[in-house]
């Protein structure tokens, strides 16, 4: 039998929920701590404040707005979290990815960091992504119901993070991570939770998702019959759900169309990788490379593009070379990239009324919406500027 909310069972006897008292125990603190901890931070010492986080994530506690005194239980906002955020900043020396530092700064540590960086900041490489743009959705849609939102960010392992913003809200939108499933499997019998890019399966999560399979299917389409390639390989990791699908809807294409199904990628290059692409440089220089590179997204092709202009490869005279999300970077590139646009803006308003009508009738099944694409295509695959 499936375990749900902190050992609360589906179709079963449930078991009593973790309370402040219990969370209070495991860190070895009062239960007003626990309270400030949540409620007044600035009160706390951060280490005591992790203490109690921790106790808090072990024990899949999370503190209900009712029990912050509020008479309706609600407090009037939502939040949207991700997980494994890393920023991005690309400048003369290639693409920097390094962790937000936790820590605080002073008022000149943070005008003096902001000032290096100002060049960089104009890249449009390092914004807007992805996940800007479905927050941005977010935001229109909060602020047309009237609902304040809380943003939060931070590494998936303990969930200490989530847990926090969780507690502060009525309803959370999440960009998961590699090891978020069970946290917000937990969260989601708490409070409405609507996960972006993640399969849909049993639990109360709700899910915004694109059709990713669709997708890749027009751009392989595309190449194929309209440029005549018949050889084309996928490059980037498919660590995440939304890759892999674009790696089987890449591998259905290319059987549909009666040519050779490659068994893996090309290249697993992940985003974090410090030294991208070796499989692609090492056939650049075999003179063995495919004439059409499919990646796993516009990050991946952009990364690529540099790679491949720094090696003295020409795109799209030597190979094509496409990317998948849309952002705004892929019509600014040299070459203009070919891609897929998937409606972020349009997700992140769909999350907040899916939230929202999940608040209304907190009996209704969990919704699983997936949002169409549309192919775009460019001067990086030998098309004309769209």
């Amino acid at each position: 039998m499936r375990l749900g909310w902190a050992g609360e069972r589906q179709g079963g006897p449930v078991s009593r929920r973790p309370t402040v008292y219990d969370v209070a125990q495991a860190a070895g603190v009062s239960i007003a701590t626990v309270s400030f901890a949540f409620r007044q931070p600035e009160r706390v010492r951060a280490s005591t404040r992790e203490a109690v986080l921790e106790a808090a994530r072990r024990l899949n506690y999370v503190p209900s707005a009712s029990a912050r005194g509020l008479a309706d239980g609600r407090t009037g906002a939502l939040g949207l979290y991700s997980f494994d955020m890393l920023l991005e900043v690309v400048g003369a020396g290639g693409t920097r990815r390094v962790r937000e530092d936790p820590g605080a700064f002073f008022e000149d540590d943070v005008l003096e960091r902001a000032f290096a960086d100002d060049a960089d900041a104009e890249d449009f490489r390092a914004f807007p992504l992805y996940v800007d743009e479905v927050q941005r959705g977010v935001e229109l849609e909060c602020a047309r119901r009237g609902r304040a939102l809380l943003i939060g960010k931070g590494p998936g392992g303990d969930g200490a993070g989530v847990i926090d913003i969780a507690s502060r809200v009525d309803g959370l939108a999440v960009f998961p991570g590699d090891r978020s499933a069970e946290i917000l499997d937990h969260l989601s019998h708490r409070l409405p939770v609507v996960a972006f890019a993640m399969p849909f399966g049993e639990g109360a999560l709700h899910h915004v998702r694109v059709d990713n399979r669709a997708g890749v299917r027009a751009l392989v389409e595309h190449l194929v019959q309209v440029h005549g390639l018949r050889d084309l390989a996928f490059v980037g990791a498919t660590e995440i759900t939304d890759y892999a699908e674009r790696f089987e809807g890449f591998r259905d294409a290319l059987g549909d169309l009666g040519l050779t199904v490659p068994e893996a990628v090309l290249d697993p290059t992940a985003l974090t990788d410090e030294d991208p692409y070796p499989v692609v440089r090492e056939l650049v220089e075999r003179g063995g490379l495919p004439p059409a590179l499919v990646c796993a997204s516009d990050q991946h092709a952009l990364a690529l593009l540099d790679v491949l202009a720094a090696a003295g490869v020409d795109v799209p005279g030597d190979v094509v070379v496409t990317g998948f999300d849309g952002v705004a970077a892929g019509r600014i590139a040299t070459p203009s990239l070919t891609t897929v646009r998937q409606p972020m803006e349009a997700m992140g308003r769909l999350a907040v009324d899916i939230l929202m009508a999940s608040l209304a009738d907190p009996g209704a099944p969990p919704v699983d919406r997936t949002l169409p694409v549309r192919a775009v295509f460019r001067r990086s695959c030998g098309c004309p500027q769209a």
